[in-house]
């Protein structure tokens, strides 16, 4: 492999998603590789967020029904816009709440626990806001989550094997709850099996789309995954705390709410303030309560982006990226001694979401020693440093450039400067 900068700088030359860089803010001097946690602020999304102010201040409350596009029906318009990058109807996809709070609301639908089957799959590898809204559901119902909820082993700290969740669908499993892609290691699932899977047994299935929606194409449709839930703040780039999105399938519309709202209600009477309830008989009444519009706004003017790109421009743009890296990493010799980097992340494209994950021993220092070279990592334990170059606005001369500090940082021994431990934040 050609490891020089030149060699670089000829794929950023060739790159066909080169010119979407200038829509992002980017820092002179800083390599931002932590768009997996919160992605970066684009002239797009700060028109949309402007647009929504100038309409508050100069419309007031008419702007819910005479704002260019209405916030009445704001969030059914961005559900539109986010189906195509889930493989789903415009009416099955909704922009509402936050990630944990649409978990609660679809498992507080659809987990009806039973005598004979009551059981609810997670892993270990799960991020832990959805394993504690689990447990809740599963108290809520009676239930003891430590014979409720199952949790499926990893073997090495890293993957979960799609044949040992599926052996883990006993006849008592009433629901299985996913991520797409593992936080830690990037790993990304194999749905469509894991769907088929679960339906053959009965059991319905939930996917985490927080680490795969906006980087990888879906096919909730298709696979026929009953319900998903997501976060826009990462590799949608909706800002932080940025308004999250569901999916229902068309075949559970219907079905009462868990946790029903007003929002949650027909638009022509939900304005009736009638106390029977009247769901809009969509993904829209998963809806809770008023959207907050200043954290729902940016989101517009992203999702206009993603349509003009293509998720599968930006599928293609990411793994090219992803490969560049792992690569470079390996022909520099940085998983040999005295480096001892190790790459945690699968090499297969489809089992590989849109991040390296960087494994040290030394990794919360590494981090650290990173970020004063002016690389923006993130650090999650115990020793896995997520590098991740975003298509939209990483540049391969920014992945030659860290791969270039990590080796650096472990010749100089910069990292002994730290101490040992994580941030507040990591």
């Amino acid at each position: 492999m050609d490891t020089s900068r030149d060699e670089a700088r000829r794929r950023d030359a060739a790159d066909p998603l080169r010119a979407y860089r200038d829509h992002f803010y980017t820092q002179p001097g800083t390599i931002y590789l932590d768009g997996n946690s919160l992605g970066l602020l684009s002239h797009d999304a700060e028109r949309t967020l402007l647009r929504v102010l100038e309409e508050w201040k100069t419309k007031g409350i008419e702007a819910w029904m005479n704002a260019d596009p209405p916030w009445f029906t704001l969030t059914e318009e961005l559900g539109a816009l986010m189906a195509p990058l889930v493989g789903a109807e415009p009416d099955e996809v909704i922009v509402t709440a936050s990630t944990t709070v649409n978990l609660h609301a679809l498992v507080a639908t659809f987990y009806r626990p039973t005598p004979e089957r009551r059981k609810i799959i997670a892993t270990s590898l799960d991020f832990p806001s959805d394993i504690y809204a689990l447990q809740s559901q599963i108290r809520l119902h009676d239930g003891d989550p430590a014979r409720d909820l199952v949790i499926v082993q990893s073997r090495d700290g890293r993957l979960i094997e799609e044949a040992e969740i599926i052996a883990a669908m006993a006849p008592d499993v009433a629901m299985v709850i996913l991520p797409a892609v593992y936080y830690r290691s990037g790993q990304l699932l194999d749905l469509a099996r894991l769907t088929a899977a679960a339906h053959e047994r009965g059991i319905l299935i939930g996917i985490d789309g927080c680490h795969s929606v906006g980087l990888v194409p879906h096919a909730f449709d298709r696979w026929g995954v009953d319900f998903a839930f997501w976060c826009t703040y990462k590799y949608l780039n909706s800002g932080p705390g940025g308004t999250a999105g569901l999916y229902v399938n068309r075949r559970h519309f219907g079905v009462a709410p868990g946790m029903a709202g007003w929002w949650g209600s027909d638009k022509t009477t939900q304005f009736d303030m009638s106390h029977t309830f009247t769901d809009a008989g969509n993904a829209g009444s998963w809806q809770i309560g008023t959207p907050p519009l200043l954290s729902t706004a940016p989101l517009h003017g992203s999702l206009l982006m993603f349509a003009e790109v293509g998720i599968e421009n930006i599928r293609a743009a990411s793994l090219a990226r992803t490969d560049y890296l792992i690569a470079l990493i390996e022909a520099m010799g940085l998983t040999d001694a005295p480096y001892h980097y190790g790459i945690g992340t699968p090499r297969d494209h489809s089992r590989r979401g849109g991040h390296v994950a960087v494994e040290h021993a030394e990794g919360t220092r590494i981090a650290k020693a990173l970020k004063t070279k002016g690389v923006i990592p993130d650090f999650r334990p115990p020793n896995i440093v997520r590098l991740a170059p975003i298509a939209l606005y990483t540049s391969y001369d920014e992945c030659w450039q860290a791969a270039q500090h990590l080796k650096a940082i472990i010749d100089e021994r910069s990292y002994e400067a730290f101490p040992i431990g994580r941030d507040l934040v990591a």
